[in-house]
Formats: C-alpha cells, structure tokens, sequence
C-alpha cells in the first residue's frame, strides 16, 4: 500500500456565499484571502461539467500549518450536489504530492478509483478519487513549477 495521503495540504469547504463566509473568517482573524489561480488553466480536465468547474468561485488562506479553501460551487458540479444534500462542510481533504501522475497510478494500484481529474502543461494539477469509505473526498495535488 502507498503513501500517497500523507501529506496534508489543503481543506475545502464549500459554501454558500463566498464573501459573506471569507468576511467571517476575516472577523476571527483568519486571513487573509487569495484568489485562486484560474480553473480555465487546466489543459486535461475530466469533471462531469467543464462549464461548471471553470465558473466555481475559490479562495484560499495559508495559515501556519495548512491551507484552507472555500469554494462557492457552480450548478452540474459535485461540488453543488455536496452543498444540495449536506450543507456547507468540509468537501474534500487535499494531499501534496511530487509527481501527481505517479501517485494517481499508485492509488488506482491500491484500488482507489479516480472520479475526478484535471492537468495543467507543467504536469501540476489534482485528482479526486471516490473515497466513500473515508467520509470525506480525497485528493491529491502537484504545485505549479
């Protein structure tokens, strides 16, 4: 069995109202609050809906120890299907990787089945996989260079 969750990156959360849930974070001191690098860069997307995925709002914040994000979903998105059955929360839980190509193949390996996927040209980009044993999503996440 790989290692491939094992170093945690990032949190998201989806949300209803990005700016009134970033203004709040902002009143008890967490902050401050990036936009994300555009969805459109991804060169390989393979999500239920392009349109929808390009057009989800994203923010994030580095605190000390990790990287939270919110994400205002757009319609035809998992990510909207989250928010309509469970509320605001936690969507997924993103790990580090080096080489994310290398660990998608060692977690499909392992028996993990990929459910979402996108690449940028420099190879950096994400994977979702279908964990419904864990409670929540899992990812993995390659940097830009």
């Amino acid at each position: 069995m790989s290692k491939i969750f094992n170093r945690l990156h990032h949190v998201c959360i989806v949300v209803l109202d990005i700016k009134a849930t970033e203004a709040y974070y902002d009143s008890v001191g967490v902050g401050p609050w990036l936009d994300y690098p555009p969805l459109a860069d991804y060169t390989e997307l393979e999500v239920p809906s392009k349109a929808g995925f390009t057009s989800m709002k994203y923010r994030y914040c580095n605190t000390e120890n990790i990287q939270l994000q919110l994400c205002q979903p757009s319609p035809g998105t998992p990510q909207a299907d989250f928010l309509a059955a469970h509320g605001e929360g936690v969507f997924h839980l993103g790990f580090e990787v080096d080489d994310a190509n290398v660990a998608e193949a060692q977690a499909v390996d392992d028996g993990v089945d990929i459910w979402m996927r996108g690449r940028r040209t420099d190879g950096s980009g994400f994977t979702y996989f279908k964990t419904p044993g864990a409670g929540v999503t899992l990812e993995i996440r390659q940097s830009q260079k």
